[in-house]
């Protein structure tokens, strides 16, 4: 009472009152944020979306849990693409990444880097090699203090450890890696590709669902997901976290006669769930759905939103918290952009869409538009040039065309061994693609609605040719060569399916083929190559190497095999160059040694072979070769005495193999 009087009295002599100190506030810690990316996940397929002939019991438990947008869509239906604009908020064509192994510019900055920033402890545990960032997605690792790739050198044959993880293998790394790392916060990527074909899904799942075995897989997945969530609020992390829930991508099941996804930028492959759990009290604790059609482009924009988070400068998704009040209920849509470069890699036209006011349209060679009011499948085409909606799609198109960066000069290149990484995971595997950022659209090239049939074969075709199914491959590609003769895809695999039966003639004459059509196809080339140089078509050999390596000089495997064949050809200083050459790519490669030795000894270097081979001996005391090489050159100089030494030493080294 004394202190309200003396308030008011020196409130009313108009002498300001001695000012009171406020309590500190206690900053509120930052919430932990956890991403699971669920691999080609269709939201049709998710019982808490509709579909009953399914259980994905820890979905619908996130879903009770949190926000669920029922209209989400990806911009991308290929993998890494697709993730690249979740964690950034771009769109493909700002980005860049709209091929594999095409780096992600530093200019654009991850969830990661952002969230590292600001203390986060940042780890990513990935299920596919097409995520990682030692080969096909370059850049993704930025900013995680552990990024989880797969092993260089795989110990088994198997495709589970070598090309892809279990969604439970996944989840228990990342559980493994938080239990040894708990202080936070923390920002956690999960990634679970069981979705994916081959459809293989687990035991019970492989019985429960062994008629829909697409579906078997999600519910392992959903599975993974559960265990993961139970082992969170178990250490006390559930509660006060951001959890997001999304489908990088859907699967085509046979819509639009499309079997996966890459091609087509139809809802099968678009259409993905959505699912955010905030930090207890930020919902009201109450399930909410959310109608509107959405992005997974926002999904950055929201975190860095709910986190307190300063945005880049640069993103194409806007905040979903407008969202997730209930007064807010009917926030406008946003307009979903798409885009899909693979068709390039078949020849076919790239595609673009944009997705608002309950319609589609799709710019292709042959263009669409569906009202989706009306025709939720997109099945019945209204497009019409002089349709004042498509002329207004069309300028949305011409405006993300113009807002997107220039292409960056040096385009990714995929190794040997990460192109048959891809194909084994079922996707074209060529070295080089084109970009669409040089492709005029409506493009010119053929519309891949008239080619889709030849896409799902060459699909199966990889697939046969990964489990040693080499009868079934061939059919399938023999069936493209029906429909196409000139599919100088088809004919690759072909040529490269009879390179590996060793049926050299024919390999060759399918390779040669498909050089002809595409003849900047460095690998082609290099397989050509193999094929001629073991029908003893040495100048073909030599002309196909030639070619593979202006086109990719880096290319060692080539460079040896050149050095071989010039030495078959008696050019020796042609050899000695490549074997150089190939010695300044990998120094301590054994077969480029010997191939320079050999080069020395048949122009007569005697001395220098022998000072190669003395040294090479040290560190190569096994190897029969050197030493039948150093025998020669010994003999070579007259040293007598020291090539028969060398001479017994490598035949003793064969007699123990």
């Amino acid at each position: 009472m004394r202190t309200l009087l003396v308030c008011c009295l020196t409130a009313g002599l108009g002498v300001a009152a001695a000012p009171q100190k406020a309590a500190p506030q206690k900053k509120e810690p930052q919430p932990d944020v956890f991403l699971v990316t669920i691999d080609t996940l269709r939201a049709d397929h998710v019982h808490c979306y509709g579909y009953d002939h399914i259980q994905t019991p820890a979905l619908d438990a996130l879903a009770q849990d949190g926000i669920r947008f029922t209209q989400a869509f990806t911009p991308s239906p290929i993998t890494n693409t697709s993730h690249t604009s979740i964690l950034t908020g771009l769109l493909p064509s700002s980005h860049g990444v709209t091929d594999f192994a095409v780096p992600l510019s530093p200019a654009h900055p991850t969830w990661a880097q952002l969230l590292h920033a600001q203390g986060y402890h940042t780890a990513a545990f990935i299920a596919a090699v097409i995520l990682d960032s030692k080969s096909l997605a370059p850049g993704l690792d930025r900013g995680f203090d552990f990024y989880d790739n797969f092993p260089r050198q795989s110990q088994t044959k198997s495709r589970w450890g070598r090309l892809e993880r279990r969604g439970m293998d996944v989840v228990q790394r990342a559980e493994a890696w938080l239990s040894a790392h708990p202080y936070g916060p923390h920002f956690i990527w999960v990634h679970l590709y069981d979705p994916h074909d081959p459809y293989e899904p687990p035991a019970p799942y492989s019985q429960i669902y062994k008629d829909r075995l697409y579906d078997g897989e999600v519910a392992y997945a959903d599975s993974a997901l559960a265990n993961f969530i139970s082992y969170l609020k178990k250490n006390r992390w559930y509660e006060n976290s951001v959890i997001v829930v999304v489908g990088d991508h859907g699967e085509g099941l046979g819509e639009h006669h499309e079997n996966t996804h890459g091609i087509f930028l139809y809802d099968s492959t678009t259409h993905v769930p959505l699912i955010f759990k905030t930090p207890a009290g930020t919902s009201g604790g109450k399930k909410r759905v959310v109608e509107a059609q959405v992005r997974t482009t926002d999904i950055l924009p929201t975190v860095l939103d709910l986190t307190a988070i300063p945005a880049p400068s640069r993103l194409d998704g806007e905040s979903l918290k407008p969202y997730f009040s209930g007064e807010n209920r009917n926030a406008s849509e946003r307009v979903v952009f798409g885009e899909t470069d693979y068709p390039l890699r078949f020849g076919w036209a790239p595609l673009r869409s944009v997705r608002a006011q309950g319609h589609k349209f799709i710019e292709a060679p042959r263009p669409e538009l569906y009202d989706l009011r009306q025709d939720t499948a997109e099945l019945a085409n209204q497009y019409e040039p002089w349709n004042e909606q498509v002329k207004s799609f069309r300028g949305l198109l011409a405006e993300v065309r113009a807002k997107a960066p220039p292409p960056e000069p040096s385009r990714g290149t995929v190794g040997q061994g990460t192109i048959d990484e891809l194909k084994a995971l079922g996707y074209l595997g060529k070295a080089d693609a084109g970009s669409s950022t040089n492709v005029p659209e409506p493009s010119l090239l053929p519309d891949p609605k008239d080619r889709i049939e030849e896409q799902n074969l060459l699909h199966q075709a990889m697939l046969a040719s990964e489990d040693g199914r080499d009868a079934a491959a061939r059919e399938s590609l023999e069936k493209v060569l029906d429909l196409d003769p000139k599919s100088s895809t088809a004919l690759r695999q072909l040529g490269e399916l009879e390179l590996h039966a060793r049926d050299y003639a024919q390999s060759a004459q399918h390779l040669k083929a498909a050089l002809e059509i595409d003849p900047n196809d460095a690998t082609v080339a290099f397989h050509a190559a193999q094929a001629l140089e073991k029908t003893n078509d040495l100048a073909g050999a030599r002309v196909a190497l030639e070619a593979s390596l202006k086109l990719k000089p880096e290319q060692i495997e080539a460079r040896l095999l050149l050095g071989k064949v010039y030495l078959e050809l008696k050019n020796f200083k042609a050899a000695e160059d490549q074997f150089d050459a190939a010695l300044l790519l990998q120094p301590n490669s054994i077969e480029g040694q010997l191939g320079l030795a050999q080069a020395k000894i048949a122009a007569g270097d005697f001395e220098g072979a022998m000072h190669q081979l003395e040294s090479l001996s040290h560190s190569q005391s096994r190897n029969a070769e050197v030493f039948q090489l150093l025998a020669q050159a010994y003999a070579g100089l007259g040293k007598k005495a020291e090539a028969q030494r060398a001479e017994a030493r490598a035949r003793l080294l064969r007699t123990q193999k």
